[in-house]
This record gives C-alpha cells, sequence and structure tokens, in this order.
C-alpha cells in the first residue's frame, strides 16, 4: 500500500457546513489520511460549498475556479454539489468528485474510489442522513465553542427559501443522542454550545409528534458547560414552556435569535409566512415581560417582490420601536426554484440597498444605547483570540453570538504569571461602547 493522499478543506458558507466539515474531517483523520490546512500542498481539497443565495454561490464558483486553474484535484460537497450536480460535472473536468449535503459521511468511501481512478456523483436526490454522536468530529471553532445540531432540514416553504430544496426535510436527533454529544463536548472543555436547525423552536415535532425544545433545553441544564445558545427561534415557538424553561436553567442564555424576516402582514403572506403576520407585536412583548434580561436578534429581508414604500415604512417604525439588540438586514436574492422568483414587482437592485440602508443606520443608535447599558457592569468574557504584541485580549459575552455580533476587547492588565488561557470565561469591567463592540479589562475582584 502506498501512502495515503494528503487532503485540504476549504469551508464555505454556514455553520451548518461548519459541522458537515467538522465530521468530514473527524472520518477522514480516523481513517488514516493527512488532513493538511495548506491547499497548496495537499493532493486534493475538498471544498463544502454554499448555496443559498447568489452571491454565496458566486464565493463557492471562485473558489472552484482558483482551485482549478492552480490544477487541483477538487472534491465539491455541500449545498452546491447538491443544488448544481450535472451543470458542475460538465464545466469543472477539476471536479472528482461531487457528495451531496446528506452524503458527507461517506467521504472516505468516495475519496477510495476516486483514488482507484471513478470520477464519482454521490448527491442523494433527497437528503435524509443526519450525524450523531458517534461519528467522528474535528472541530474547528476556536477552543470554548461548538455548534451542536439538534435537527436538519425543514418542512417550512417560505417563498423566498431554497433551503428544503438543499438540506431536505426536518429530521430531529433524539434528545438522548444530543445531550450524549454535550457531554463529549464539554469534556473536551467546551464553555458555549451553540444549538442550531433551521427552526429550533420545531425540535422534536417529526420525532416525537409534539415540539421537545423545553425538555431538550432542561436536559442540557444539568450538562457542565457555562453557556448554551439557541439559535433561529421562531417566535410563536416561544411558547409559555420554553420561556419558562430558559428561565429556570442558569447555563441556558437568554438569548433568542427571531428570523422575522418582515413586519408587515402582507409581505409575510406573500412570503408564505402568513402565521407571523399578527403576533409579531404581542409575542416580542411577551418575551420581554417574560425575559426582561433577553437579548433579541433578528433579521429581515427588504425589497421582497411588491414590498411599497408604505410596507417598508412599517417595517422601519417596527424596529425603532422594539428596539432590537442585534439587526441583520439583507436585500431579497431570486433563487429560481423558489416561487418568490416569478412574483411580480421585483425592485431593482439600487432600491433594495438603499432601504437596506436606512433600516441600518435606524438600528445604529438603538445598538449604541444597548452597548452602553453595559458600561459600568462586571459580565463574564469567553476569550477566544490575544494580541501577541499588547497582550490585549478579544472575546465575546453573552449579548454577543460569533461572527455576527460584536466583541468585547479587553485590556489584560497582566503579567506573564497570570495570562488567561484562550477558551476560558473571565469577568470584565466593561469600560466603553460603540455601536457594535465592548471595551473593558479584567476584573480581578
Amino acid at each position: 500500500m502506498g501512502e495515503k493522499p494528503t487532503i485540504a478543506i476549504s469551508h464555505l458558507g454556514c455553520e451548518k457546513n461548519r459541522i458537515d466539515t467538522e465530521h468530514m474531517l473527524g472520518l477522514l483523520v480516523k481513517a488514516g489520511y493527512g488532513v493538511d490546512t495548506n491547499e497548496e500542498l495537499a493532493d486534493y481539497v475538498i471544498v463544502n460549498t454554499c448555496s443559498f443565495i447568489e452571491a454565496a454561490r458566486e464565493e463557492s464558483v471562485r473558489t472552484l475556479v482558483e482551485l482549478a486553474e492552480a490544477d487541483k484535484k477538487i472534491v465539491i460537497t455541500g449545498c452546491m454539489a447538491q443544488h448544481f450536480q450535472t451543470q458542475l460535472l460538465e464545466e469543472l473536468p477539476e471536479a472528482v468528485a461531487l457528495v451531496g449535503t446528506g452524503d458527507y459521511h461517506k467521504i472516505v468511501d468516495v475519496i477510495q474510489r476516486v483514488e482507484a481512478g471513478e470520477r464519482v456523483n454521490e448527491v442523494s436526490d433527497t437528503p435524509t442522513y443526519i450525524a450523531d454522536e458517534t461519528v467522528p468530529r474535528y472541530r474547528t471553532t476556536s477552543e470554548g465553542v461548538a455548534y451542536l445540531r439538534v435537527a436538519e432540514g425543514c418542512d417550512y416553504r417560505c417563498a423566498f427559501c431554497i433551503i428544503p430544496h438543499l438540506r431536505g426535510k426536518q429530521r430531529s436527533r433524539s434528545i438522548a443522542s444530543i445531550v450524549a454529544e454535550a457531554e463529549l463536548l464539554a469534556a473536551q472543555g467546551v464553555q458555549e454550545l451553540i444549538l442550531i436547525s433551521q427552526i429550533t423552536t420545531n425540535y422534536g415535532i417529526d420525532l416525537y409528534g409534539m415540539p421537545k425544545l423545553a425538555e431538550l433545553l432542561r436536559r442540557l441544564g444539568k450538562v457542565n458547560v457555562p453557556w448554551v445558545r439557541m439559535h433561529y427561534a421562531y417566535p410563536t415557538g416561544l411558547t409559555p414552556d420554553v420561556i419558562a424553561a430558559i428561565q429556570e436553567t442558569p447555563n441556558i442564555l437568554p438569548y433568542l435569535d427571531l428570523p422575522l424576516q418582515h413586519s408587515h402582514p402582507e409581505i409575510l403572506r406573500s412570503m408564505n409566512r402568513p402565521w407571523q403576520g399578527q403576533v409579531n407585536d404581542g409575542v416580542i412583548e411577551r418575551i420581554k415581560t417574560a425575559l426582561p434580561q433577553a437579548v433579541l436578534r433578528t433579521t429581515f429581508i427588504v425589497g421582497f417582490p411588491g414590498e411599497t414604500e408604505a410596507h417598508f415604512q412599517h417595517l422601519l417604525q417596527f424596529i425603532q420601536r422594539h428596539e432590537f439588540d442585534h439587526v441583520g438586514v439583507f436585500t431579497f436574492s431570486p433563487e429560481e426554484e423558489t416561487p418568490a422568483y416569478h412574483l411580480p414587482g421585483q425592485l431593482p437592485q439600487s432600491g433594495m440597498d438603499q432601504r437596506r440602508d436606512i433600516l441600518m443606520a435606524a438600528q445604529q443608535p438603538i445598538s449604541l444605547k444597548k452597548n452602553q447599558a453595559q458600561v459600568g457592569k462586571v459580565v463574564d468574557v469567553l476569550v477566544e483570540q490575544e494580541n501577541p504584541q499588547t497582550g490585549e485580549l478579544i472575546g465575546r459575552s453573552a449579548r454577543f453570538s460569533p461572527e455576527v455580533d460584536g466583541l468585547v476587547y479587553v485590556n489584560s492588565n497582566i503579567n506573564s504569571d497570570s495570562r488567561v488561557p484562550l477558551g476560558s470565561l473571565v469577568p470584565v469591567s466593561i469600560v466603553d461602547a460603540d455601536i457594535y463592540d465592548l471595551y473593558g479589562q479584567v476584573n480581578y475582584g
């Protein structure tokens, strides 16, 4: 037997993709492959692609073309492989294999078949696979953080979204499987678990016949991890039982990422989210009353087909009224496989960009006010980076989720005897704030 080839992975896209990347790495390392971060030195480069919107596809294509020009043998995995399998094989002769979103666990077999001279197309029509705690995983996030997938796929059919087409129907893992993986991650010293799925509030419906998020949160409360954060909580799924579980379970952060998308009932109906239109104001007020310390993040789409100036003003006032801690705004991206692609009233990109900028400008003073309210407090900060020149530490408080929210810059004021290890939680006195970030110093009590 000759030496096994070395493999590099280029990771693109969301945190769901990141978990797939980590499982592929884990499986390859377990099978004895050398995994190299340097794409130039590797025999194969696996590109785990994103295909959610046009901009993501363009980034994926750029990466693929650059590698092809460098004469790399490319294995294309992830959403773009699922989405465009025939085109990719035709247009990229350097692509030696395609692996779908429900097939990444076959990566070792795929590489072996490629080595034997086959050009492999391993893309299931309908993804049904979901990894559990027994599948090897090689973490690529900072020491203190791990994403924990609770479900895959989605049963909703929002008019703008191709995720069900790319990732299949919702399939939840069992509570026992999720808790077992959480225990494994806790044993590795993880300080923050981030629960992800398309809609975490729908967790368990497909498996247990009813949502089981509240029970899952309570079980995770017994795992020795200081912070458990949820991503993507539909406001309608934040039932009194789920809110009670957040209140009663000390390590569940009262951080809620609500993918609202819009505020106007007509646009929500057009987006095929009719259940949401009547409940936004009431639900948000109920959350704020039940969880006064809640940190609320949300995302909106501007420029959905048919969005009038009146619809947009409704959304602008909604943002100003509710004063969310964090807001992301995206312009509508027409996707061919979605109903919204064919709707009348498509807006020009320049008009959408202008609306996005107006919303972001309206949010800035709100974000600044929320951050300034932290000045004078002592908060726990998860330290993730250190500036070797200055000794300044960079991390996040519980108010900030990785990559989408702000950072805390910490003047450690320390001598070399009391270094703060990366991946640890330290108390920090907040002394200053701007629109996005906080500034403080380690509080030694």
